[in-house]
């Protein structure tokens, strides 16, 4: 597959460039394998697989062959914009075994359009997100030794695109590595409710005696006082989720809307369909802010919040709404 960077404008045709392409990969094993670590003494991001997988792109050839490789230190040009601008992005996914040994990973492909979207966002190469994926599948094959078979242990994938052309404005040369970090659970003792505290400020919710800060941000225009004031937004590493009970027994789940100021998370996106395959009712409802009920007919009470991962976490629920 090719790509342009261009779109055509009347009889002009740019030049085709090329796109990210599996069948070019290019694997280069390790001659020094490094022992699998004891997953009870993991730690987030600190220890790394065997081998990772890069690709660098530039204005004129476009992608190269993407290669899997031992994994080690990248080598860049210090004027790079990854280093000056911050032109970086990152994606995280988890891979697991399945019972027969084979690996899985969860929703994958929403991963990897989230990484395309940011990439546009950040005015860095685009790529094909279905090559992308083809190509970590190939990775985490490779390396699935790695993937540590503890309860609340996994492989935590983490696809990273960086400029890295020298000087001020949007890059046209970038490096795509993905590279694989075993992980133990990140709630030690395992799942646990967890205390938020609402904040409109900075702050650190540990010294005051919180687990995280739900952030909330002032709403602006005519109808700022009907929505409350405020606008609820996330959680740190959490998509929130608002359960309202019905006075007939209904349950209503409330969660802030996709309008820019929330990442997209794929846990989010799965509770939602979860819970539209368990009901007959159309109703879309979202979250600006959590108003007080204007009737005694409408709710009668609201159980503790639901917060779900983007990245890190499996679901728990918060010890109380603050």
């Amino acid at each position: 597959m090719e790509i342009s960077r261009q779109r055509p404008s009347g009889i002009f045709r740019p030049p085709l460039i090329a796109d990210l392409d599996p069948s070019k990969l290019i694997i280069t094993l390790t001659d020094s394998p490094k022992p699998l670590p004891n997953p009870e003494n993991l730690v987030f991001g600190t220890t790394m697989s065997d081998h990772m997988l890069v690709a660098s792109f530039d204005p004129v050839d476009g992608w190269s062959a993407p290669e899997i490789k031992p994994y080690g230190p990248l080598s860049l040009d210090p004027a790079s914009t990854c280093f000056q601008y911050a032109a970086n992005i990152f994606e995280g996914m988890k891979a697991h075994l399945r019972p027969d040994g084979t690996p899985i990973l969860f929703r994958p492909e929403m991963n990897v359009a989230r990484l395309g979207r940011s990439a546009d966002r950040l005015a860095l190469p685009p790529f094909n997100p279905n090559a992308l994926l083809e190509l970590i599948r190939k990775l985490v094959a490779l390396d699935k030794t790695w993937i540590p078979t503890a309860a609340g242990c996994s492989l935590y994938i983490r696809p990273t695109l960086i400029g890295t052309r020298p000087g001020v404005g949007a890059s046209d040369r970038a490096l795509l590595y993905v590279i694989l970090s075993p992980s133990g659970p990140y709630f030690r003792k395992g799942p646990t409710s967890i205390s938020l505290l609402a904040a409109t400020q900075n702050l650190e919710a540990a010294k005051l005696g919180y687990d995280q800060v739900l952030w909330l941000l002032k709403e602006t225009g005519e109808d700022a006082k009907k929505k409350g004031g405020w606008r609820v937004t996330e959680a740190g590493a959490m998509n929130i989720f608002v359960v309202l009970s019905r006075e007939d027994g209904d349950l209503d789940i409330v969660t802030p809307s996709l309008d820019g100021t929330i990442l997209p998370g794929v846990t989010r996106d799965s509770v939602l369909h979860l819970c539209k395959a368990h009901t007959d009712k159309s109703k879309k409802l979202s979250l600006p802010g959590i108003p007080p009920p204007k009737s005694s007919t409408r709710t009668k009470s609201h159980s503790p919040s639901l917060t779900c991962s983007t990245g890190l976490l499996n679901t728990d629920y918060s010890k109380r709404s603050r």
